[in-house]
């Protein structure tokens, strides 16, 4: 457990970077380049990887629906909307709905057994948990607009 605690941590952190970059390359090339450079060299690299790792084997896809295989598909959805979200909110607050919805999301799949999964019964303290996260972010983002009006305040006051 304490390994898929740590490797989810890593995940967590390397998504956050990813975003930082994709968003400083979107500066530069735009959107739709960003995503190919994200995309292709991703998967560049997890071929690359596999093949080190699982050789020919890689290849031998058995027992899974082919409608799995677009989720690629939607990586290009993930990458493009975070990147307008950053440009648009800044990355913290970005990456924190990013996060929040990702949870809702997998909370509601789990719940309801969707796409395969084991359905794992809905709690309150599920719910509850997903709520203290979404109070978080509303906490740090109403903090963030009181600081910016007190600068604005003390800034028309002291001129």
């Amino acid at each position: 457990m304490l390994l898929g605690i740590l490797l989810a941590w890593i995940a967590g952190s390397f998504v956050g970077l990813q975003n930082i970059f994709n968003n400083k390359v979107n500066e530069q090339a735009g959107t739709w380049i960003t995503t190919t450079l994200v995309l292709g060299l991703g998967c560049l690299a997890s071929v690359l990887i596999g093949l080190l790792f699982e050789g020919g084997e890689l290849f031998h896809l058995r027992y899974m629906e082919s409608w799995y295989w677009f989720s690629g598909v939607i990586g290009v959805g993930v990458v493009t909307c975070l990147m307008q979200g950053i440009k648009r909110l800044g990355p913290t607050y970005a990456v924190s709905l990013a996060m929040t919805s990702q949870l809702g999301f997998a909370l509601l799949c789990d719940s309801q057994g969707w796409f395969g999964l084991d359905k794992v019964p809905f709690t309150i303290n599920q719910l509850v948990g997903v709520l203290v996260i979404v109070a978080g972010i509303l906490v740090f983002k109403l903090d963030g607009r009181r600081e910016k009006q007190h600068k604005q305040q003390k800034f028309v006051h002291s001129g």
